[in-house]
């Protein structure tokens, strides 16, 4: 059996220092390293780095959100509370979110400053009106439920 474990996702970017302003600033990640300029090493945790960031430059070409690839990253927060103050914080810095249920989660998803997709989430299985399984369904969340929860 194998034991694999996500280590981190690299994302590709046209400003490093807007990226780094941006990860730090909306999802509160702290930068362990940055190399050259072109590199910077983000995390949430005591670990080096769950995130990379590498600058391509201005001039780099975004993907067409209808090719291939990664669809977005997500990040766990620990309950609604937390996914409220993140919802406040996502709006109040004017970025367009979608808020969804789906009942095994309560979910935002937006992007970062280059497009990449984003997700951040709360696990709603053990919750009330959560589901153990994932049926394919998904409803959208009002602000007014998710600031609901806000402390």
């Amino acid at each position: 059996m194998s034991h694999l474990k996500l280590g981190h996702v690299h994302l590709k970017v046209s400003s490093l220092s807007r990226a780094v302003e941006f990860y730090t600033g909306i999802l509160g990640l702290k930068v362990t390293e940055e190399v050259g300029g072109v590199f910077a090493f983000l995390s949430s945790s005591e670990l080096h780095h769950e995130l990379a960031l590498q600058q391509l430059g201005e001039g780099a070409p975004a993907p067409s959100p209808r090719s291939l690839g990664l669809y977005h990253v997500a990040f766990e927060v620990a309950d609604r509370q937390a996914l409220a103050r993140m919802f406040r914080k996502i709006r109040d810095n004017n970025i367009h979110v979608i808020a969804v249920d789906h009942r095994i989660s309560w979910a935002l998803y937006f992007s970062d400053p280059d497009g990449n997709g984003l997700e951040i989430y709360t696990d709603m299985r053990v919750q009330p009106g959560g589901a153990r399984m994932w049926e394919g369904k998904t409803r959208e969340l009002t602000a007014a439920e998710i600031l609901a929860h806000e402390a």
